[in-house]
C-alpha cells in the first residue's frame, strides 16, 4: 500500500545530505546524525539498507563513511521509496478486499494512484533536490531552530497549485513533500 513514512523522508534527506556534503573523504554517519538530529545506530539502519540496493557505498575505517554509488543525477526519489518500502515489508499492493466493488473499482483505482505517485518520484532526481537545497541554503548543515517547517514550505515551494503541505512537526523530523512532486496526494 502507498505510504509515505518517517523512515522514508529520513532515507530521502540522508541521501540529499551525503550529496550536498560529498567530496573527497566519504560522509560520516556521525556528521549525518548532527545534521539531522537523530540517533546514529537509528540512522544507521536505513544507510546499510541503501548501500545493500546501491544507492549508497560504505567506506570502512577511522575515516570512514558514505558516498553515492551512482552519480547524483541517475539516483530518483523513486529508488530510494523502493527500498525503503522493502525494508518496511511493502513489497506488494496488499488492500485485502474481496468484494466485487473493491476488486473492480477500489483496488485499480488505488494501483493507478500508487502508479502515479511512483512516477513522479521516479522523475525526481538527487541532484534536483541537491539544486533546490544549494538555493535555499540548506546544505550547509546547520538545522534551522525555531522555525517552523510548515513556514519553510509554504515560502520556498510553491507550485502551481498553491503552497505545499507539510507533515513535519519540526525541524528535527523535516518531512516535507512538494505538493507537484505528489501530485497532490498528501492528505490535508
Amino acid at each position: 500500500m502507498l505510504r509515505l513514512t518517517k523512515k522514508l523522508a529520513l532515507a530521502v534527506e540522508a541521501v540529499v545530505d551525503i550529496a550536498c556534503h560529498s567530496g573527497i573523504e566519504p560522509v560520516q554517519s556521525q556528521d549525518i546524525a548532527q545534521r539531522l538530529g537523530l540517533p546514529k545506530r537509528y540512522l544507521e539502519q536505513v544507510m546499510q539498507q541503501l548501500v545493500r540496493a546501491g544507492i549508497l557505498k560504505g567506506v570502512r575505517g577511522p575515516r570512514g563513511g558514505y558516498r553515492l554509488a551512482r552519480e547524483r543525477r541517475r539516483i530518483s526519489v523513486g529508488d530510494v521509496f523502493r527500498v525503503v518500502r522493502g525494508f518496511e515489508g511493502e513489497d506488494e499492493l496488499t488492500l485485502g478486499s474481496t468484494s466485487e466493488l473493491g476488486c473492480r473499482v477500489m483496488i485499480p483505482f488505488w494501483a493507478s494512484l500508487e502508479h502515479e505517485l511512483m512516477r513522479q518520484l521516479e522523475a525526481v532526481s538527487i541532484e534536483e533536490l541537491v539544486a533546490r537545497a544549494d538555493v535555499s541554503d540548506a546544505c550547509r548543515g546547520r538545522r534551522l531552530r525555531g522555525l517552523s517547517c510548515r513556514r519553510i514550505a509554504s515560502s520556498q515551494f510553491t507550485g502551481a497549485t498553491g503552497p505545499t503541505r507539510s507533515r513535519a512537526r519540526c525541524c528535527s523530523q523535516a518531512t516535507l513533500f512538494d505538493e507537484a512532486a505528489t501530485g497532490g496526494l498528501m492528505a490535508p
